[in-house]
C-alpha cells in the first residue's frame, strides 16, 4: 500500500461519523479531531440525531463502527497475525439518541447515592478513562480495592473489572452503582432519581420512544453501554504504520515494535494486535504495594484455585495515559512496568505463596535499550482523536 492511498484511506475512515449536532464543528481549528457536541441551547437539552465519530448511520437508524481494521482478515486461532490482523466481535448498533442519553448519564453524579460521583469521577477522559491513582476513591471518600481500568474501546472486551468476573457492560455496571464504597446508589433510589427530573424523562422519550413513559433500569444501563460502546481509539500512529504509512514511526519506536513480537520478549502474545489484548486472565505474580496482602484476583469469582493472583489482560492502547499500572497502581511508570518482565520469573511471589505463573513469564533477559525502545513503542498506541465531550451543562444541574 503506497503512503498516498494509505493517508486518503485513513482520513476517509475518520471522517465517517463526523455530522455533529452544533456549527460549532465546521469551525473547529483544533488539531484533535471535532468533538461531539450536542445541542444544549435555550435551557432546553436535545439528544443528537447523528452518529459519534467512527461510526455511520444506517438507513436503520442505528450506529456501526467502520475501521480499516474490517477490511482485514482475523486471526483463526493462528497466533500472533500479522500488522493487518482483524478486529475481535464488539457491540455497536445503538441509536445516536441511545449513545447521547448515556454521555449525559456518563458525567451525571445524580447516579450516585448522595449526588456527588459520576461514572466519570474514576473514569476521567483526561486520564485516558482511569483516573490517576492506584485505587479509586468512592463514595465515602476512601480507597477502593483495585484500579479504575480505561474504558477506551470496551466495546471489544469479553472480560470485564480486573478479575474477569463480568462479560456485560449491562452488567458491570451494576457493580459500582449499587456498591456502598463505590457510587453507593440503589436501584430503587436510582430509578426515582431520574423519574422525578423532567429532563431525563424527556431525554428518555427521545432515546427510548417506544418505551413506558417511566425511566426503567434496563433503559438506564443500555444508555450507558451505548456510550461506553462509543469510546473508540484506533488511529494512533501504530495504526497508520499498520495501515500502511511507515513513516508514522521514528526507527527506535520500529526497533521497540519489534521487540515487542519478538519471540524473547514475546509481549505481543498476550497484548495481541490489533486491541492488545488476547482477553484472557493470566498469573504474573505482580508485587502489592508495600503493607498491602496478595490480592487473589479472579481466585474467588471463578472459584479456581490456579487462578490466585489471576486479572485480565488489559488492552494496551492508550496506556501511556493511564499511569499508575497494574490492578494495583504497583507501577508508576511504563519503564517500571515493562521492567518487570525481564527481572525474571517469579522474583516478587510473596513467601509461602504458590502461584500457578503465566508460562510467557519468564527471563528474557532484555538489555536496558530494549526497555527503552519497548516505552517508545508503547507510546505510539496513544489516539483520543474520538474523544466525546463533557457536556456543558447536565440534566441534574441545568
Amino acid at each position: 500500500m503506497s503512503k498516498t492511498f494509505a493517508g486518503i484511506t485513513l482520513i476517509l475512515a475518520i471522517i465517517i461519523g463526523l455530522a455533529s449536532c452544533e456549527k460549532e464543528l465546521e469551525n473547529s481549528t483544533s488539531e484533535r479531531q471535532p468533538e461531539y457536541i450536542v445541542s444544549e441551547s435555550n435551557g432546553d437539552f436535545e439528544l443528537c440525531k447523528t452518529c459519534p465519530p467512527g461510526f455511520e448511520l444506517t438507513d436503520e437508524g442505528i450506529c456501526k463502527l467502520r475501521s480499516l481494521y474490517q477490511q482485514y482478515a482475523s486471526l483463526k486461532d493462528q497466533g500472533v497475525g500479522g500488522l493487518k490482523t482483524a478486529l475481535p466481535a464488539f457491540r455497536d448498533g445503538f441509536t445516536p439518541q441511545q449513545i447521547d442519553l448515556g454521555r449525559y448519564l456518563f458525567f451525571d453524579p445524580i447516579l450516585s447515592g448522595n449526588g456527588t460521583v459520576s461514572c466519570a469521577t474514576c473514569h476521567q477522559p483526561e486520564k485516558g478513562f482511569s483516573d490517576g491513582l492506584d485505587r479509586s476513591v468512592g463514595i465515602l471518600g476512601e480507597s477502593i480495592k483495585r484500579g479504575a481500568p480505561s474504558l477506551w474501546n470496551v466495546a471489544f472486551l469479553k472480560l470485564l473489572y480486573w478479575d474477569g468476573r463480568d462479560s456485560t457492560l449491562e452488567s458491570q455496571m451494576q457493580g459500582p452503582l449499587f456498591a456502598e464504597d463505590e457510587m453507593g446508589n440503589t436501584p430503587e433510589k436510582l430509578t426515582s432519581d431520574l423519574n422525578s427530573n423532567q429532563t431525563y424523562l424527556a431525554l428518555f422519550q427521545q432515546a427510548f420512544p417506544k418505551s413506558n413513559k417511566n425511566i426503567e433500569l434496563n433503559e438506564i444501563y443500555l444508555a450507558i453501554a451505548a456510550f461506553e460502546s462509543s469510546l473508540i481509539s484506533l488511529n494512533s500512529r501504530y495504526d497508520q504504520y499498520a495501515h500502511g504509512f511507515h513513516g508514522a514511526l521514528s526507527e527506535e519506536e520500529i526497533e521497540g515494535m519489534n521487540v515487542f513480537r519478538s519471540f524473547v520478549a514475546r509481549c505481543a502474545e498476550c497484548h495481541t494486535p490489533p486491541l492488545f489484548t488476547n482477553q484472557q486472565l493470566a498469573v504474573l505474580g505482580t508485587p502489592e504495594p508495600d503493607g498491602r496482602p496478595l490480592d487473589a484476583g479472579a481466585e474467588a469469582p471463578y472459584n479456581d484455585g490456579s487462578l490466585r493472583g489471576a486479572f485480565k489482560i488489559p488492552s494496551l492502547r492508550n496506556v501511556a495515559l493511564t499511569a499508575p499500572y497494574m490492578h494495583s497502581g504497583r507501577f508508576k511508570t511504563l519503564r517500571e512496568t515493562v521492567e518487570f518482565y525481564t527481572k525474571g520469573r517469579g522474583h516478587a511471589v510473596p513467601e509461602g505463596e504458590n502461584l500457578y505463573l503465566h508460562w510467557h513469564i519468564w527471563e528474557p533477559d532484555l538489555t536496558d535499550t530494549e526497555l527503552d525502545r519497548l516505552v517508545d513503542f508503547l507510546q505510539t498506541l496513544t489516539d483520543e482523536s474520538f474523544m466525546p465531550k463533557r457536556p456543558d451543562r447536565l440534566p441534574s444541574n441545568p
